[in-house]
């Protein structure tokens, strides 16, 4: 049965009720920038190998940084891989 109360909302209004909008946005966030490397690694031919070598760091940690349900990874890991593709991460407060 749907909820009357919420009909005509938005789902950002339903994530707030539910208590989950930041664990939702912080994945949704993971998910973008995970699918960002892998389109740079696809772009300059970069394997999940030579990437976790750029990053001096092993395969398990690229096969997470790639996982988009992975919600283990770290901003420095992040930005390790974005340097690794030639690229830079932005984090900004909205």
């Amino acid at each position: 049965m749907i909820d009357d109360k919420l009909l005509g909302g938005d789902f950002d209004d339903f994530l707030r009720k539910e208590g989950i909008i930041d664990e939702a946005e912080a994945m949704a966030a993971k998910r973008v920038i995970a699918f960002q490397i892998s389109q740079e690694m696809k772009r300059s031919n970069i394997t999940k190998t030579e990437l976790a070598h750029r990053m001096n760091t092993s395969r398990p940690v690229v096969d997470r940084l790639l996982d988009p349900s992975n919600q283990s990874v770290t901003l420095s890991t992040l930005g390790r891989a974005a340097s690794a593709v030639g690229k830079s991460l932005k984090i900004e407060l909205s």
